[in-house]
């Protein structure tokens, strides 16, 4: 996914998490509201570990690629993409 997916998400839990704390009606509408707006951090997080996944793919198959070019079987493909 793309990061602006995730930044996205985290605004909205931010701005329901506000929206919860003012206008909540429920007698545990500050805690509620509390945790929703954990989520933000928590799809932040998300989105960044996915970035690192995809880098430390990218850089794997990198690393094969010279690999195997450097012992002659070079087959072009190692990517599952």
């Amino acid at each position: 996914m793309k990061p602006t997916y995730y930044l996205i998400a985290a605004a909205l839990s931010i701005i329901l998490s506000i929206y919860v704390f003012i206008f909540g009606t429920a007698a545990n509408s500050q805690l509620m509201a509390i945790f929703i707006g954990l989520w933000a951090p928590t799809i932040i997080c998300l989105g960044i570990f996915n970035i690192l996944m995809n880098i430390h793919d990218e850089m794997c198959c990198a690393h094969k690629r010279i690999e195997g070019r450097q012992t002659g079987n070079d087959d072009g493909n190692c990517c599952s993409r």
